[in-house]
């Protein structure tokens, strides 16, 4: 009884649990520069205003303005192992599924903008700087599959040898950054950066578990229909038992009298007499113990009523949180070296959720209606260098450090911190056309225990390729490709023996176009 009851609700947990989705992630993507080369960390330009803020002190005088668009496409896909599979009835006997999202962002934009003045730089950035887009798994996520799995096998006593469902599951999550800030030149060569971060996260998840059937010897059976039979079954055996239980007592009074009049008289017992009343003693314990067993297993299907017409959830989400920003940039000679910190963003989503009561597992109930979950967007820290090779030949290198186990919604045993080290070169190939390309390795320090079907990142290789054009001495267009290769992460079997491999696949291009004023 306690499996069913942990595998019904645990559909309900793991559909909340996609509040966790994204809040590892950042995304660093926010000009079109950084796409044709992503080690931009101390490059000297108006992308900078996000990558290298203090360096942006160092632009000519004026209004320097950069609009960006992008468009993303990924796949989340989960390859699962059960032996619970091989019971679906549309599974054809396989214990492998797998199960694929797909994730559109169909424009992503940005906006970066600075005025400098004599030593002053006051900036501004806008930016979709987490999620940007929705993910859908047409046929819902292993969580649902095993979990109705698991509650036919517990209903086997009743007839039942297998099941089918349908599943939907589907997320959408925007994190919007606003910073602002200012840099000054200390001195021809070095120059600080100040600034705030503003973070408004909004999101909503939608997960439906329906048309369940439950496959029997005479076919398949509509879930609400197999409970109610069932139901009927049970109520049938106990009150029958009710009924002949009295009669057996009664019997058991009546032997035993006779023996005691035998005993009284000192007369010995026939032996007939004594098993008889061991016969009826152990009628008696067996109707006890069956009236044990199908009270228990009224109980079981007292608490899969709530989920005879399937599971169908709705969640939406809100919340904002500030953070400062900090900034050095260094130039000597052809080299320019550059750091910047960003704090961590506290953030606490509000739910507000079809999930109205207290669930039967304590971790749900934090995403109930009106519960705050924790969502917090890790400090980082990124180092950076640029060094002119020749006049027209710049190559560049960075590395990324996100304090992800800083966050409340992971812990040590969940999370190490990621790492990304990055890489790429830009050519002029004339005073009018630049080309750059570029690479990034992505290191996260994921275990088992942070991972799970409907949140989950792997680490990758990136690689970015594209050009820039000075249309005039004050227009300049940028396009750009952007791929991303993921590793594959095997998670050990869970408590039910279900196995899963994690991966991703993700593009991005974009256009952008650089004004001087």
């Amino acid at each position: 009884m306690k499996t069913i009851k942990t595998s019904c609700v645990a559909l309900l947990m793991a559909t909340a649990q996609t509040a966790m989705a994204g809040g590892v992630l950042t995304n660093t993507n926010q000009n079109i520069s950084f796409l044709r080369n992503p080690a931009r960390d101390a490059a000297i330009g108006i992308d900078g205003v996000y990558s290298n803020p203090a360096g942006v002190a160092f632009l000519t005088d004026g209004l320097h303005l950069s609009l960006n668009i992008q468009n993303a496409r990924q796949t989340r896909t989960v390859s699962s192992w059960s032996s619970l599979y091989k019971l679906g009835m549309a599974n054809g006997g396989n214990d492998f599924k797998q199960f694929k999202g797909e994730a559109d962002a169909p424009v992503i934009p940005s906006i970066q903008a600075a005025y400098n003045r004599g030593p002053w730089s006051l900036q501004f950035g806008f930016a979709i700087t987490g999620g940007g887009g929705k993910c859908t798994f047409d046929q819902g996520i292993p969580t649902f599959e095993s979990s109705i799995a698991a509650i036919a096998t517990k209903l086997d006593a009743f007839g039942a040898t297998g099941y089918d469902m349908q599943a939907f599951m589907q997320g959408r999550q925007y994190y919007f950054g606003f910073t602002a800030g200012a840099a000054r030149k200390l001195s021809d060569n070095l120059s600080v950066y100040g600034g705030l971060r503003l973070l408004y996260g909004n999101a909503s998840y939608k997960a439906t578990v329906n048309n369940i059937r439950v496959n029997t010897s005479q076919g398949a059976v509509a879930f609400d229909q197999f409970l109610d039979a069932a139901g009927q079954t049970v109520a049938g055996g106990l009150a029958k038992i009710e009924e002949n239980l009295p009669l057996v007592s009664g019997g058991i009074a009546q032997v035993q009298q006779g023996i005691a009049q035998y005993e009284a008289a000192g007369a010995p017992v026939p032996a007939e007499l004594t098993q008889k009343l061991a016969e009826l003693q152990a009628t008696r314990q067996q109707l006890l113990a069956t009236r044990e067993t199908l009270t228990a297993a009224e109980g079981s299907l007292d608490m899969l009523q709530p989920y005879r017409d399937g599971v169908n959830l709705m969640c939406d989400q809100t919340a904002w949180g500030v953070a400062p920003i900090i900034g050095i940039d260094y130039k000597t000679g052809k080299l320019n070296l550059a750091a910047k910190y960003e704090f961590k963003t506290h953030m606490s989503m509000k739910n507000k959720s079809t999930v109205k009561a207290a669930s039967l597992i304590t971790a749900v109930n934090k995403f109930k209606d009106g519960e705050k979950v924790a969502e917090d967007s890790p400090a980082l820290l990124t180092v950076g260098l640029q060094y002119e090779v020749l006049p027209t030949l710049r190559v560049m290198a960075g590395w990324h450090h996100f304090f992800d186990v800083d966050t409340r919604q992971f812990t040590k045993e969940m999370i190490g911190d990621s790492n990304e080290y990055l890489f790429g070169a830009e050519f002029d190939v004339s005073s009018r056309l630049q080309v750059s390309a570029g690479m990034q390795r992505t290191a996260y320090d994921f275990h088992d225990a942070g991972m799970n079907d409907i949140s989950f990142n792997v680490s990758s290789y990136s690689y970015g390729l594209g050009l820039g054009y000075n249309v005039t001495d004050k227009v300049k267009v940028n396009a750009a490709w952007f791929q991303t290769l993921y590793d594959d992460y095997a998670k050990q079997p869970d408590a039910m023996g279900v196995k899963n491999t994690f991966t991703r696949t993700n593009r991005v291009i974009g256009v952008g176009v650089d004004f001087k004023f």
